[in-house]
């Protein structure tokens, strides 16, 4: 087909708000040639997140239908005008255009915003979990301050936000606490963390861990009303900054990536953790790969927040 030609996809989207059983289908639409500065791919896998299911219930309002799969990896087949770094029949990964276009990365086909090249070593289910997990941690750590000399909590650690946390902040030179339960406990010691379980009594046991007590908090766990026990390890809300609980951050004055002044995704930084990870240092972990037809069961698994790492559909 010519690169210009507009092909048929299968996608999963909605057409109104809803809980995401509710309001999601798996049907046909057109993805027609990517735009300037946009590339189109054959999605060979896409990374599913919380932040699918909080866009069918309404985050970032906007025009309808929209797709979910906010992050992908796949082989180029159409790039756009003013494209000179990407040919097609190249395989590459990143954030996918949810918001201009009608369909996202659960699909066969996808327009990619931002795209970085898949290093050799580093297959494309592995790829397709990286972006969103190391853009947000990566530009949330950078809105805290996070360096060398500093001691953070990474709450949520055993979240694929927080995994990647957890190893960009040791890559910093930072001292890391982490909560989390049995499943990554062992892998975060591992990485060089100080690992304690989340929950009840979470200020009491930081308190009692040796070494320095931590000034900064990141929150990248699901809602779950951790946020006043962190502003008490952190003695002032403005130390501790949530990825996920934005109503109980308004009440307590703790600061959120959604609103966070100059807070940047840092696209810009993929290729830097592409390449480690296909050298074996860094790691988003997977959880699961389903077919494009079993996403059903993906959301189930996902809703039950059991997945412990990412969840890959697989187009």
């Amino acid at each position: 087909m010519p690169e210009t030609a507009s092909v048929t996809t299968r996608t999963i989207r909605f057409h109104s708000y809803g809980e995401p059983a509710d309001v999601l289908r798996l049907e046909e639409t057109t993805v027609h040639a990517p735009a300037s500065q946009r590339v189109r791919m054959k999605v060979r896998a896409c990374g599913l997140n919380p932040a699918d299911w909080a866009l069918c219930r309404g985050l970032f309002a906007g025009n309808l239908p929209r797709g979910i799969g906010l992050e992908a990896a796949g082989i180029v087949d159409a790039v756009g005008e003013d494209v000179r770094d990407v040919e097609v029949g190249q395989l590459v990964f990143g954030p996918v255009d949810f918001v201009s276009t009608n369909s996202a990365g659960a699909s066969d086909y996808a327009i990619l915003q931002h795209w970085t090249p898949v290093p050799s070593g580093l297959d494309e289910v592995h790829a397709a979990a990286l972006p969103m997990a190391v853009a947000i941690a990566y530009g949330s750590l950078d809105s805290l301050g996070v360096e060398a000399g500093r001691t953070v909590l990474i709450n949520g650690a055993g979240t694929t936000v927080g995994f990647a946390a957890v190893q960009i902040s040791l890559g910093r030179g930072a001292r890391v606490i982490a909560t989390a339960g049995d499943t990554f406990a062992a892998r975060l010691r591992a990485l060089g963390a100080v690992v304690t379980a989340y929950g009840d009594g979470l200020p009491e046991r930081v308190a009692a861990l040796p070494g320095k007590q931590p000034d900064l908090i990141l929150d990248t766990a699901p809602v779950s009303g951790a946020l006043p026990a962190l502003v008490q390890i952190a003695a002032d809300p403005k130390r501790v900054m949530t990825i996920s609980d934005f109503e109980a951050a308004k009440a307590l004055g703790v600061r959120s990536n959604l609103e966070e002044p100059g807070m940047r995704i840092r696209y810009d930084v993929l290729h830097e953790f592409a390449d480690l990870a296909a050298q074996g240092k860094f790691l988003v972990p997977i959880a699961r790969t389903f077919p494009l037809d079993d996403w059903k069961t993906a959301l189930s698994v996902s809703e039950g927040q059991q997945a412990r790492g990412k969840l890959i559909l697989l187009p």
